[in-house]
């Protein structure tokens, strides 16, 4: 008997046994994050950029792809790349995290992609502002929302699907949401969305639509399985959830000293040493980053580099610490200008979205 796709397709759960499943390491295989030492780097090189894939990669030829925007418009519109390029361009520096970072620290563990804290990246994305093509294809009044078609197709949870999502008017028409058709000055990789993706700044990595073929304006919310189902905070299986949108602040150091290969624990001198980091946040600006190095009994504050003009980026910290003989715990915490802060330890959810408790690193310190 031939299998329904209800019955290949494993349904949300969370983990209920102490392994990592074949399921979740084929997906940390063919997905990546940010080796954290390459915090350093203000924008991320395109090779080191957190990866999350829901379905394959499509092959596209850009001389026949086309981008169709139609729905709740005066003028329905094609635009190839081309012509897509004639219009305004806007470059924009990001930092994009996945929705489910974190999501390995949980007990119990929802089962997806098994991302500890290193699913994020910051690049600059070059491309046309979405309001410039909204503007020219002539957006209804009565229009409320805008839904986003890739060409990645699959099935989750029994569910056939291309990958979609959608954007309420109010947020698809701010001037730094783009579509982008350029990473780091270069043309977009094949698995960062190559010909044209959605670049939607603040908002978790699940909304900013790869491979984009289809835009369509809507007179009432979209529904479909990833706006509706998928990214959805609950605790229950049957609760409709919260939506995921913004990304909550949070900081994370770069890993002092050198690792231990198989532990990851770091190894440092005694002396002065200065440590470094970023800190983020999707809705109001960062204001202070604190750090601690005793597990988080006390905290001090570090020194957050001055805004410079990239509002949607990540901020790099300096503390200086002087490491002494012994075992130590370093962790670093956000705060924003309205007083979001990051938790100690982060709420559960089932599908572990979302997550951003505070960051410990184990530091050895050797003897003299």
């Amino acid at each position: 008997m031939d299998p329904t796709l209800a019955e290949i397709s494993l349904p949300g759960r969370v983990e209920d046994t102490d392994g990592i499943s074949a399921e979740e390491l084929a997906l940390a295989a063919r997905n990546h994050g940010i080796p954290l030492e390459a915090l350093r780097y203000d924008v991320t090189p395109l090779g080191l950029h957190y990866l999350l894939i829901h379905y394959d990669i499509p092959v596209i030829d850009p001389a026949e792809w086309r981008l169709e925007v139609g729905g709740l418009v005066s003028r329905p519109a094609t635009f190839g790349l081309a012509d897509l390029k004639e219009l305004p361009r806007r470059t924009v520096r990001v930092t994009m995290e996945c929705a489910g970072n974190g999501r390995a620290r949980l007990a119990p563990r929802p089962v997806s992609q098994p991302w500890l804290v290193e699913a994020v990246g910051t690049a600059e994305w070059t491309g046309v502002p979405l309001r410039e093509v909204l503007a020219a294809a002539g957006v209804d009044p009565g229009a409320v929302e805008v839904v986003f078609t890739g060409a990645d197709h699959g099935v989750e949870r029994g569910v056939e699907q291309d990958y979609q999502r959608s954007l309420p008017l109010s947020e698809a028409m701010r001037e730094e949401v783009l579509l982008a058709y350029e990473m780091n000055g270069a043309p977009l990789a094949p698995q960062h969305g190559f010909p044209l993706r959605l670049v939607v700044p603040g908002w978790y990595g699940m909304a900013h639509v790869k491979w984009l073929r289809d835009i369509e304006v809507l007179r009432e919310p979209f529904t479909g399985y990833q706006q509706s189902v998928a990214y959805r905070l609950r605790r229950q299986p049957d609760e409709p959830g919260d939506p995921v949108t913004r990304i909550s602040p949070r900081a994370l150091l770069v890993p002092p000293g050198f690792p231990d290969f198989m532990s990851r624990t770091r190894v440092v001198r005694p002396g002065p040493l200065t440590i470094e980091g970023r800190a983020w946040s999707g809705g109001d600006a960062v204001e202070r980053v604190e750090v601690s190095v005793d597990g988080g009994r006390s905290w001090s504050p570090a020194v957050l580099a001055a805004p410079d003009g990239h509002r949607w980026a990540w901020r790099r910290f300096t503390f200086d610490w002087h490491a002494e003989p012994g075992m130590h715990v370093l962790s670093a915490r956000a705060t924003t200008a309205g007083g979001l802060s990051q938790p100690e330890t982060q709420a559960w959810n089932r599908g572990g979205f979302a997550n951003n408790a505070i960051q410990r690193v184990a530091v050895a310190c050797l003897g003299a």
